[in-house]
């Protein structure tokens, strides 16, 4: 099992009236990224469980708002590489090794994408 990470177009010129606004067309996603769900207690660790997991179920929904959360996640992440290792999967399906640049890519997309919409699918 995993987690996909989208950050979608809020806002686009609409086709039928050019008028910038939500329309009802299918969203643009401006990123995409998978990881596995054996990270879960180490983003828990993290405190980045709730931005990345579940951002719905905390009120973030723009990527903006996750920026800090994330950064400071990310810094602690790779200040204690030992103690969050320890949290890696027995199976080596989701290591340490892989999560800290699956955060990297995630926050540079939602600094690149602030206004952009969050949505995941567990």
């Amino acid at each position: 099992m995993s987690l996909d990470v989208y950050l979608e177009e809020a806002e686009a010129a609409c086709p039928g009236c050019r008028h910038v606004h939500t329309c009802n067309r299918k969203p643009t996603t401006l990123y995409w990224a998978n990881i596995t769900h054996n990270l879960g207690a180490m983003a828990e660790e993290a405190r980045l469980y709730a931005a990345i997991w579940r951002p719905d179920e905390h009120g973030y929904r723009t990527a903006g708002q996750i920026v800090p959360v994330v950064t400071v996640g990310l810094a602690d992440l790779k200040a204690r590489p030992e103690h969050f290792q320890q949290f890696n999967a027995k199976n080596g399906w989701g290591l340490y090794e892989n999560f800290v640049p699956f955060v990297e890519k995630y926050l540079d997309a939602c600094m690149q994408y602030p206004s952009a919409l969050i949505r995941v699918c567990r």
